[in-house]
């Protein structure tokens, strides 16, 4: 299916190489008619934008959100198991059912990467791929939602997404998502305002006063 190819296009670092191919993208989604009409205008909205913007902005834009904040991680196990063993665990699973369905994903990328898991479920049938992806609509729900708070057209893909499952997520998984990712970024937000309060000198003169205990 190409729609869940093209979303997983969409969701990955821009090159040069998506640009030249928006109109071929805008075509197959339109073509294939699976997404919703509302859904169907963002994503061309997106596409569009895409087409007129400047490669660097758009690679300056994607860092800025998907890199550089926990709560817009596209590594969907991030969110649900953090740092934890049952990460570890849950890698390898995904990884096995990738390969059984004959896509053996590189060690670049991790399994749980968004983009990856898209490009997974556009080899499956559409019913089976709309069942694999509900299991994770809690946590692009949760993503979607966030991301509308950054007045950003990758809102209406990652909508786009979540539409495509076969059930709609419940509410308290969203909002359970979204509370543990939050809470770990503020965990992460005190540990580098902590680096930065502290006035960290190296060195023989160093006795941790404002000036130097040696030479002047």
């Amino acid at each position: 299916m190409r729609t869940f190819k093209v979303l997983a296009v969409l969701l990955t670092y821009p090159e040069a190489d998506h640009k030249a191919a928006a109109d071929e993208m805008v075509a197959a989604v339109t073509a294939e008619n699976l997404l919703a009409g509302a859904h169907l205008a963002a994503v061309q909205r997106f596409v569009e934008e895409m087409k007129d913007t400047d490669l660097m902005d758009l690679q300056a834009r994607y860092v800025g959100l998907f890199d550089r904040s926990r709560a817009l991680s596209l590594h969907l196990f991030e969110h649900v198991h953090g740092e934890s063993r049952d990460r570890g665990q849950a890698m390898v699973d995904l990884r096995a059912l990738y390969e059984r369905h004959g896509l053996a994903p590189t060690h670049r990328e991790l399994p749980d990467f968004l983009p990856l898991f898209l490009e997974f479920l556009s080899l499956l049938p559409v019913d089976e791929a709309r069942g694999h992806l509900a299991e994770a609509a809690h946590i692009v729900t949760a993503l979607w939602e966030r991301m509308s708070r950054h007045d950003s057209s990758y809102a209406g893909v990652l909508r786009a997404v979540a539409s495509l499952a076969a059930a709609e997520p419940d509410r308290q998984a969203v909002d359970t998502v979204k509370a543990a990712t939050d809470a770990a970024a503020r965990d992460e937000a005190d540990v580098d305002r902590t680096w930065k309060e502290d006035n960290v000198t190296f060195g023989p003169c160093h006795t941790g006063d404002a000036k130097p205990a040696c030479g002047s």
